[in-house]
């Protein structure tokens, strides 16, 4: 079987790179880390590529707002051909901030001025475990997943704000990907934790399932539970597609 390639961008201040390249290799994928400026004095480079991940961390600083200038980037060096990206039905994941600036760019449902990730209700940064719900049945990350998956979250801008009109849009379309399981740490609307675009491709999730891919991650001890069965499932269209 082959190992498809899989970019991961990263911007100044992005700090989970390296987990989600280990979590790539290790779910069968070669990972390659790259930044926004590379995609554009290197076109080749989305071109060749099966997979796209936008890490997350704090780009820029979470200057101007969480994931601002990590989507101008984006749109500014490479816009166009994301988009090509995507429509050849290649799977993207953006976590955290990577999540924050699919969504400030337009590559997800409701996007358009009727999402958004704001504050926590707490008004803090939090930094904790949560256990994950696999909802959708047409994204391509999820819809082989069987069982909840625990990992940390740890942001100040994660909850997922729209109408209800907007959250029954989502659920008609089978776009909610993840939702919280018995507490919501963020106050997200409807629990929800992530959200996949029309095609099932494109995933953005606030919680980092690339850092518990290994058991020894799990600080409670817990065998179970694993992110690495996420990636697997994106390997696995990337690879059969």
């Amino acid at each position: 079987m082959k190992s498809p390639k899989a970019l991961v961008v990263a911007a100044p201040g992005t700090n989970r790179d390296a987990d989600v390249a280990l979590a790539l290799e290790l779910a069968g994928a070669t990972p390659q880390r790259v930044t926004p400026t590379e995609l554009e004095s290197n076109p080749r480079l989305l071109v060749e590529a099966e997979i796209l991940v936008l890490a997350g961390g704090f780009s820029y600083g979470d200057n101007t707002g969480a994931g601002r200038l990590f989507a101008l980037g984006l749109e500014t060096h490479a816009g166009e051909k994301l988009r090509d990206f995507i429509a050849s039905g290649k799977p993207v994941i953006g976590i955290c901030n990577g999540f924050q600036a699919l969504v400030r760019a337009g590559l997800l449902p409701g996007s358009q001025g009727r999402a958004a990730l704001g504050h926590n209700t707490s008004g803090t940064f939090d930094c904790r475990w949560v256990e994950l719900k696999p909802i959708s049945k047409k994204c391509v990350w999820t819809r082989n997943l069987t069982a909840n998956i625990e990992c940390p979250i740890a942001h100040g801008e994660g909850r997922f704000v729209c109408d209800e009109d907007t959250v029954a849009i989502l659920r008609a379309a089978d776009s909610i990907a993840f939702t919280y399981v018995g507490q919501n740490p963020n106050g997200s609307v409807g629990d929800i934790a992530g959200i996949c675009d029309e095609s099932g491709v494109v995933l953005g999730l606030m919680p980092h399932p690339e850092n518990h891919v290994l058991v020894r991650q799990n600080p409670r001890g817990r065998t179970t539970g694993l992110g690495l069965d996420l990636f697997r499932s994106g390997v696995r269209y990337a690879t059969e597609r």
